[in-house]
């Protein structure tokens, strides 16, 4: 065996060795399954630290399920269509299809590297139309039933880039990457009904043990379900009322104005003869339409000249445009309640409007609304006969009475808005409708699936080269065979993302999905990063329960276990190009190798916890693997024996150390995913090894049983050096393949206890005894101690406290 631990000739020859002999293709067989699947990566051009941990961990968690006997599925696939691609195609001056395709090329071969053990015979690439004509076939489904629509709704828009842009691509009112003012505009778009699915979305979190509290809190608050009232308030000389949605009906009696969005119907009748509103609700519109800047935003208004009436006390409230008011949300009406609402205290406080608190603090008393809003709920003040009234009865009290009227209605709203399903912009799968004159939106027959977005195109930057293309435009309405024109907007990449797990099932299937799905699904164990926890998470529950009702799985849900893996820090920040301060994992294994790199992101930190990057740390992993490597070399110059089954006296003791190491590790890895904690446990057992005498035969065959069991433990993890000292170690199969090492329940058992003895409750001395010694024998023994004899000092004991297997303690 060579003494010296050379990475590079040892991960290529076991790399060599799956290769050839297929190691991670697999298919349905009587095993119980376990699907393993990362988020897939998007195919930037070269992976990160953060790519690199996220699959060591699903390589890690697959290797070992595959060890304890299961027929283990981990693919790997690329999210390959997006804004990323057009963005370097523009500064390039490529086809985002072909950067796009030259990047996978290079992170497949960083991959393989890496040594993960994917199934590539499933290798997908969302780009590709084999893939997207499936979701095109499922939209059109959707559509004849419904379940797609098309309505125009306000965007943020760009008029240089000619493109929508997400709130977080509107800086200080402008585009991200051109600078011009954003624009507020209303335009078609493709929405989902996910809102009918709403209850089952919120309600199935509860069914989801496996995953963390905090990522279903934020399901939870983003779909936002709550009980409330709405409510008509009377307009002064207008025929239609002012609806508004409250949850605290309580409060009712605390509205001083009302706050409508720029573009509330009654807005834009006042803004027809009233320029400066006009203008008013123009800058509105420009202000975008994130909720962060909403909350830190000025709070500005313009007074209509009309007035609302309150429906309990017949008062006129002054109603105002309003910057914080969006049509998207709710009724784009408020009944301002500024001494329970910071919101509208700000505004109401910037206006001099009256602020009157209807809710008492824990006291009874009126709260101080002097710096800001009381937001609790409590016992009612100043609302006339429902004073005294708690949250409960108040709603139930003035919700009664209002209904009663016909001016309200109790209803449960939701927070969750409709999937916004289209884009303005060329990378992405084309939507497959055709918009007729005379039969309007009809969906792309099945026999002319898939509608393939042209791949030889390089945006030049001014919208989407699509509606320019008129060999893609033109085509014949499919139903009365009339000139027609095509979709040109492409789908919300996300639509890709929330069904890619369920095609890896079955991704040469002559359907969506095929039995196969029926085998694999849900996904046993996903990892990514908790930056998901919202949109794709919940995109993707959607898409399984919608292909569920389709009949194309029994699956519910897509995800039994989910596991969001911690950032890599460097200095305390995440790692970022922009920051500097990114590490090349590429340089890394080449100057390492792979497994030093896989060794230290696994022992740095527990998975769900942050990483902070230590070059110290990677040379320290790769010492411990040298180490390994040289404990292994040592033993087999001795010659390997036949692993030990048994032993006494001190191989006893050894392989007693190795059993409890065994146990511990197979929980930290199995069931705690504390890859960190077992690591250290097997470095604990390579230091009880070196300190073995290596003479002695029992001893010896201790070691045997030892580095075997330590090579099978770190497989997972380091696979590359275990398969070769597995071979090393006198075996000729691949390791991976082997079981999973268990503890000897026999070998556990210790011939022997340490006892503590205290005197009077402290410490004063430790004491061997057999592990069978009865109470009495254990007293005597720390009676005759020594240390304990001095302490006592001739003094009676007036009371021995035997805690059988801990301690001992005299009271004298």
């Amino acid at each position: 065996m060579d003494e010296s631990y050379r990475f590079d000739a040892i991960e290529a020859e076991v790399q060599t060795r799956w290769a050839e002999s297929g190691a991670f293709e697999v298919k349905r067989d009587e095993r119980e399954k376990f699907y393993c699947l990362c988020m897939f990566p998007y195919p930037s051009g070269k992976l990160h630290m953060g790519h690199v941990r996220n699959y060591t961990i699903g390589d890690v968690i697959s290797r070992y399920q595959r060890m304890c006997g299961k027929n283990v599925l981990q693919p790997m696939g690329w999210d390959a269509f997006g804004l990323p691609a057009e963005n370097a195609a523009i500064k390039n001056g490529v086809p985002p299809a072909k950067w796009t395709r030259e990047n996978i090329e290079y992170m497949r071969g960083q991959l393989h590297r890496l040594g993960f053990a994917y199934d590539w015979s499933r290798e997908l690439a969302t780009c590709d139309p084999s893939y997207y004509r499936w979701e095109q076939w499922l939209f059109t489904r959707l559509f004849e039933k419904g379940l797609v629509y098309r309505r125009e709704s306000v965007v943020n828009w760009d008029p240089v880039d000619q493109t929508v842009l997400a709130n977080e691509q509107v800086v200080d009112g402008r585009g991200w990457r051109s600078g011009a003012i954003v624009e507020q505009r209303a335009i078609p778009q493709w929405f989902a009904r996910i809102t009918d699915y709403a209850d089952e979305l919120l309600d199935g979190l509860d069914e989801l043990d496996g995953w963390p509290d905090a990522v279903k809190t934020m399901q939870s608050n983003w779909i936002g379900r709550s009980s409330g009232l709405e409510i008509d308030f009377e307009v002064a000389d207008q025929d239609a009322p002012l609806t508004v949605y409250t949850t605290r009906p309580d409060t009712l009696h605390g509205a001083t104005y009302m706050a409508l969005a720029a573009d509330h119907p009654l807005v834009a009748a006042a803004a027809d003869t009233d320029a400066e509103l006009a203008a008013f609700c123009e800058e509105c519109r420009k202000a975008g339409t994130a909720e962060a800047s909403l909350e830190t935003r000025d709070k500005r208004g313009y007074r209509l000249p009309v007035e609302a009436i309150h429906p309990l006390s017949g008062e006129k409230l002054p109603i105002f445009v309003a910057n914080f008011v969006l049509m998207g949300y709710g009724t784009g009406a408020v009944m301002s309640v500024p001494a329970h609402d910071q919101r509208d205290w700000e505004f109401a406080t910037a206006y001099d409007l009256p602020i009157v608190p209807v809710v008492a603090d824990a006291d009874g008393n009126a709260p101080d609304i002097s710096a800001g809003a009381s937001a609790e709920k409590g016992v009612l003040i100043n609302s006339a006969e429902d004073d005294g009234k708690d949250f409960d009865t108040a709603f139930a009290d003035i919700a009664d009475r209002l209904e009663g009227q016909g001016i309200a209605r109790r209803k449960t709203q939701y927070r969750l808005r409709d999937w916004g399903m289209s884009r303005q912009r060329y990378w992405g799968a084309p939507i497959p409708i055709i918009h007729c004159g005379d039969c309007g939106p009809v969906a792309v027959p099945e026999a002319d699936l898939p509608v393939v977005l042209p791949e030889d195109v390089t945006p030049e930057g001014a919208g989407s080269p699509l509606p320019d293309m008129p060999e893609f435009v033109n085509v014949d309405c499919p139903t009365c065979g009339k000139a027609a024109k095509r979709e040109t907007d492409t789908f919300d990449t996300f639509m890709e993302s929330s069904w890619y797990f369920a095609r890896f099932a079955c991704p040469d299937a002559d359907a969506m999905l095929d039995d196969r799905a029926g085998y694999w699904l849900p996904v046993d164990q996903y990892i990514g990063g908790v930056e998901h926890a919202i949109l794709h998470l919940l995109y993707a529950r959607f898409f399984q329960k919608v292909m569920r009702d389709e009949g194309l799985s029994d699956a519910g849900e897509p995800f039994k276990r989910l596991l969001t893996q911690g950032m890599v820090l460097k200095d305390g920040a995440k790692m970022s190009k922009s920051k500097g301060n990114t590490v090349d994992p590429q340089a890394l294994i080449e100057s390492y190798g792979a497994d030093t790199v896989r060794l230290f992101t696994m022992f740095a930190a527990p998975p769900e916890q942050s990483l902070e990057w230590s070059d110290a740390g990677v040379e320290g992993a790769n010492r411990f693997l040298k180490r390994l490597w040289r404990l292994v070399a040592e033993h087999v110059e001795t010659g390997t024996v036949a692993p030990a089954t048994s032993a006494q006296g001190e191989a006893g003791e050894l392989r007693r150390k190795l059993h409890e190491t065994i146990a511990k590790v197979g929980d930290d890895v199995g069931r705690r995913y504390t890859f960190n904690t077992a690591i250290a446990a097997v470095m604990e057992l390579c230091n009880a090894l070196a300190k073995a005498d290596g003479t002695d035969p029992a001893q010896q065959a201790v070691r045997q049983e030892a580095l075997e069991a330590i090579v099978k433990m770190l497989a997972p993890i380091t696979p590359h050096i275990c398969d070769a000292l597995w071979r090393e170690l006198g075996h000729d199969d691949l390791l991976l393949d082997i079981a999973w090492p268990e503890a000897d329940d026999a070998a556990l058992v210790r011939d022997t206890l340490t006892i503590v003895v205290q005197v009077n409750g402290k410490v004063r001395s430790r004491i061997e005894v057999a592990a069978d010694a009865d109470r009495e024998a254990v007293a005597a023994a720390a009676h005759a101690d020594a240390n304990v004899v001095r302490f006592v000092d001739g003094q009676p004991v007036k009371k021995t406290i035997v805690v059988p297997g801990r301690l001992v303690n005299l009271v004298v």
